[in-house]
């Protein structure tokens, strides 16, 4: 199989997708809290049943895996793993740093992964084996040798103890290596995507679901990029920590990460 047919329809749906972020982003979306700080919102859900929608009518026997209400098989021969809109406090705020992830997976590996940033009109993508994609231009992560050459992103948990504590250590020693700054913008998709864009020499965080990193990690991958968990082990299609970096970085990445790793 070559996955031609999944790779299109992931581009689609992504596409049609962000169509509908920037509908709901533009005239005001209701939003709620699965917790005061972990919000979901309409366009949410509308977006991920369009995703399901359009994926079903090509693979009606394919699972599909979603942030909201999809509850596919990790362990499925087809499965589908998808985040309508990654960075939902950003947008629930007015933010637009946002994304839709698709990764398509067979047997538990990733396929073909479509990024879509609907605000700037950016499409990232890769497929297994190949190059990664930005726009149709080929990109590769940076060529930071030393972690005092590079910038470095950060997500956060929702939790709001141990976990947010780690990761703030970790951030503190990362700057006593001087590293040129942390960012720390809310949207893992985009967060990966700038990895293997270059911009950021490493990306880490504690703890990320699969459809959070399955597109991501595979678009980091195909532009050179390594990804393991943030104890440097193979990174599992479940949830996890995860450190994604341009490879020269990830042994220094990992001597701190690993240390404070809750």
């Amino acid at each position: 199989m070559n996955g031609d047919r999944e790779f299109e329809v992931a581009l689609d749906a992504a596409r049609m997708a962000g169509e509908v972020l920037r509908r709901h982003f533009a005239e005001g979306t209701t939003v709620w809290g699965k917790e005061s700080h972990n919000l979901v919102s309409a366009a949410d859900l509308e977006a991920e049943r369009l995703i399901a929608e359009t994926i079903r009518d090509a693979f009606p026997l394919h699972s599909i895996l979603g942030e909201e209400e999809q509850a596919g098989d990790l362990t499925a021969e087809h499965l589908w793993v998808v985040d309508p809109l990654d960075g939902t406090n950003n947008f629930a705020h007015g933010l637009p740093q946002c994304a839709v992830s698709i990764a398509y997976c067979h047997n538990q590996q990733t396929h073909c992964g479509v990024i879509y940033d609907p605000f700037r009109d950016e499409l990232y993508t890769a497929r297994k084996g190949g190059q990664a994609y930005k726009n149709d231009q080929p990109i590769s992560v940076g060529r930071q040798k030393q972690l005092n050459e590079a910038l470095v992103s950060v997500g956060f948990y929702y939790d709001r103890g141990k976990m947010m504590e780690a990761t703030l250590d970790a951030i503190r020693d990362l700057f006593y290596e001087k590293i040129h700054g942390i960012r720390r913008f809310g949207a893992a998709a985009l967060d990966l995507c700038g990895v293997a864009c270059g911009q950021y020499g490493a990306f880490f965080e504690y703890q990320l679901s699969p459809w959070d990193f399955a597109a991501g990690r595979l678009i980091v991958e195909a532009a050179g990029g390594q990804v393991t968990t943030a104890r440097g082990t193979a990174l599992p299609l479940q949830p996890t920590s995860i450190l994604a970096t341009n490879g020269m970085l990830h042994a220094a990445m990992l001597a701190i990460i690993e240390r404070h790793h809750p």
